[in-house]
């Protein structure tokens, strides 16, 4: 997807790597995804413990990128408790790669899935500094937010951003999310409770149409 276009141009590719389809009540299996016609320059998948290496030598080459905005794993340990954590139900991490040489170009978190009548996901995200400013952050969201509203059948994506924080207020604009209002000492980040804007994107806003999830109620 390019920067500027709506994110729903068309469905994931879902690779024959995905795990079986959730049953009933059952969250998705993270795929790795791409574009149905390969034309993306991004796919994404799920991350896992052998990319310990590559994923700490990326936070610790993007530390003044991410500062002060965001903290990322960046021991072993914390990294392990990292993939722990997104091995759970109700969590979901995908790491955005190059489709060209596989490395990775950033992630996007789906954090706090809540089912039932909301169904909804707050996002966290970050490109890695190596190859910061090519869109590539930007197409690997697109690609996530349709993976979200297709494949999760969430029906609402929120993502909270600090003021200052103008490339992100940047990005979820050009993807189409909505400013819904603003949120005194919000989040504890960075040593203080820090003010965040509050922008979200629906399902109905980006024209998908998918069967509800099984926990939504009827009526």
């Amino acid at each position: 997807m390019r920067p500027g276009r709506g994110p729903v141009a068309c469905r994931l590719m879902i690779h024959d790597r995905q795990a079986p389809a959730a049953g009933p009540g059952q969250e998705a299996s993270a795929p790795s995804a791409d574009q149905p016609d390969g034309s993306g320059r991004v796919t994404l998948r799920p991350p896992a413990s052998g990319d310990e290496a590559e994923f700490l030598d990326l936070v610790h080459a993007s530390a003044r990128l991410h500062h002060p905005w965001m903290s990322l794993p960046a021991t072993p340990e914390d990294f392990q408790a990292f993939i722990r954590r997104y091995e759970q139900r109700g969590e979901e991490s995908l790491l955005i790669c190059l489709r060209s040489t596989g490395a990775i170009a950033g992630m996007v978190n789906i954090n706090s899935i809540i089912r039932g009548r909301f169904q909804c996901g707050s996002l966290s995200y970050a490109a890695f500094a190596p190859t910061a400013g090519n869109g590539y952050l930007t197409e690997g969201l697109g690609l996530v937010v349709r993976y979200a509203f297709e494949q999760l059948r969430l029906h609402r994506l929120e993502a909270n951003i600090q003021p200052a924080n103008r490339a992100s207020l940047n990005l979820v604009r050009r993807l189409g999310f909505r400013r819904e209002g603003y949120s005194p000492e919000m989040l504890f980040i960075d040593g203080a409770w820090r003010d965040h804007e509050r922008w979200a994107i629906t399902a109905t806003m980006t024209g998908t149409t998918a069967e509800p999830h099984p926990s939504q109620p009827g009526h």
